[in-house]
């Protein structure tokens, strides 16, 4: 699982919207639906609403929809009846029922089949759950939270997924967008990482080169911040005794040639402010020195100094 803090780290706008949605919908027990790329960190989004939200005292569910057979899915979702199926020896509560007074999150729920979705729909407009095998009905007190890394507007098109089911579990939305679109909180996001998993290593003095940093940025991340993470972990292992993460160290995935070492010899600080001047330089290059045009195409300040600027 990512850091349960990664998904607050960043300085880039569509951060900053999340954060804004995490603190405007904590408190309300309206269903969310959070969308967003495999590895973008959905559930972290769904854990910090439960967690600084009113129902943080109640136990936060997590299910996974395309982890679980869908014969098994039903009873673990809604409990069952004891002699409902051959092995059913005694009443069990689903994981719904075990929410109560929390939040159950349904992660992938695009992966739901028509069955399911039907039943889901009618616990969310009832607020009722029956039992496999049971014809009591009890009364739910969870609130909803759902992600998915489909497309469900074309799910429905499709005919796979329940319109009206899509309404009821997007009263709000949260989108989470991919790294590649967050290229500002890349070295951030490599600086976090590097420091949590080096003192789990006792790795802290370990750093990225110039080099490998250029190359890190320069990569697509299809993975999102869950690749990231991992990248940053194996590379901490690869490196041995090294106190420095060069590029011949990064995977071939993202360093399909990789270079020979230079031998250089730089602190995670140096390595970070040798990236941004070679950034800024060819910024400025692009807009013929000008540094105010300069400071508006990446999203600087010109009200005071800044010294990559001058």
């Amino acid at each position: 699982m990512q850091d349960q803090d990664s998904y607050l780290i960043g300085i880039s706008p569509a951060v900053d919207l999340v954060r804004t949605m995490v603190a405007k919908v904590k408190d309300l027990d309206a269903p969310v639906l959070i969308t967003g790329e495999s590895g973008t960190g959905k559930e972290l989004i769904a854990r910090a609403i439960h967690e600084t939200g009113a129902r943080r005292g109640g136990p936060f569910v997590a299910v996974n929809c395309g982890a679980i057979p869908d014969q098994l899915l039903e009873s673990e979702l809604f409990g069952y009846a004891r002699g409902a199926f051959t092995g059913a020896v005694r009443d069990k509560a689903g994981l719904i029922e075990e929410a109560g007074g929390g939040t159950f999150f349904l992660d992938e729920v695009g992966d739901l089949s028509f069955p399911l979705q039907a039943k889901l729909l009618r616990l969310i407009q009832e607020r009722e759950v029956r039992r496999v095998g049971e014809n009591r009905v009890r009364s739910v007190a969870a609130r909803f939270i759902s992600a998915t890394n489909k497309n469900l507007d074309r799910e429905i098109e499709q005919g796979n997924f329940r319109e009206d089911l899509y309404y009821r579990l997007r009263i709000i939305a949260i989108e989470i967008p991919p790294l590649r679109e967050r290229r500002d909180d890349l070295l951030l996001l490599l600086e976090h990482f590097t420091g949590k998993f080096g003192r789990e290593l006792k790795k802290e003095r370990v750093r990225f080169t110039p080099r490998a940093l250029e190359v890190l940025t320069c990569y697509s991340w299809p993975g999102n911040v869950r690749e990231l993470q991992n990248e940053v972990q194996r590379c901490l292992i690869l490196c041995g005794a090294d106190i420095e993460i060069r590029e011949e160290h990064l995977s071939a995935k993202i360093n399909p040639q990789p270079e020979p070492a230079k031998g250089e010899d730089f602190s995670f600080s140096k390595a970070k402010s040798e990236f941004i001047r070679r950034f800024m330089n060819q910024a400025l290059q692009r807009c013929n020195y000008n540094k105010a045009r300069t400071a508006e195409e990446i999203g600087l300040s010109r009200r005071g100094p800044h010294p990559v600027l001058l």
